[in-house]
């Protein structure tokens, strides 16, 4: 049910960037993106119902309803 996160490829915080290369290409006229990142949610979920996402230790649960509402539950 769940998107298997822990096979993705790695963020790197030292360069800002994945090793699929997702977050590449934020750069606009040479100038840098704003300071929020903006993904759309079809490219978390990837056609799944729900994915979870770690955050200081703790699992979350990003869910679509069938209204297209999306809900983070800890």
């Amino acid at each position: 049910m769940y998107a298997n996160l822990a096979a993705r490829p790695q963020f790197n915080p030292a360069s800002g960037e994945n090793a699929n290369g997702a977050f590449q290409g934020m750069l606009a006229d040479g100038v840098a993106a704003a300071k929020t990142l903006a993904l759309e949610s079809r490219d978390l979920l990837r056609g799944h119902k729900a994915v979870e996402i770690m955050h200081n230790g703790a699992v979350y649960r990003l869910h679509n309803t069938k209204q297209g509402k999306l809900i983070l539950t800890k």
